[in-house]
């Protein structure tokens, strides 16, 4: 009985490895918001322009569409873009807002929207965090990196 051995030579494909690490970035912003008169439809729309600063430097300009039923429901949803940095890393990123308000409960999500950033910030994922107090607004992102 005869053994036949073949012997290929390995091929390696170097496998660049991506890794994530979550952060987070904290800080408060200064919010200005201008009403759009919109006669014809039957929600709120404001201009949102605002100033971050802490671990986030830079602005955040966008819309926002509202709706508050007699009821005293409301809901909310905009569409943010934030210009600037997180430490050491410049860029942008958009945000997506959807806030639900009732007497029973209050829901805000905040997400950044995957693929929209831009130079430093090209891989960034991860929601947006905001805090009022005593008319004060602060924010904690958490967020991730691809890092090569």
């Amino acid at each position: 009985m005869y053994f036949i051995i073949f012997s290929f030579p390995m091929f390696s494909e170097e496998i660049s490895s991506k890794e994530e690490k979550e952060m987070k970035a904290e800080g408060s912003f200064e919010i200005k918001l201008e009403p759009a008169n919109d006669k014809v439809a039957p929600a709120g729309r404001m201009i949102i322009n605002k100033s971050y600063t802490g671990n986030m430097v830079g602005t955040g300009t966008g819309q926002m569409l509202s709706k508050r039923a007699e009821s005293g429901v409301a809901v909310y949803s905009a569409i943010e873009e934030f210009v600037g940095s997180i430490g050491d890393k410049s860029g942008s990123f958009t945000l997506s807002h959807y806030g639900l308000m009732s007497k029973e409960s209050q829901e805000l999500t905040i997400k950044i929207i995957p693929g929209s950033g831009s130079g430093d910030l090209a891989s960034i994922t991860g929601s947006l965090q905001i805090n009022q107090n005593l008319g004060k607004h602060s924010y904690i992102l958490t967020y991730k990196l691809e890092s090569e």
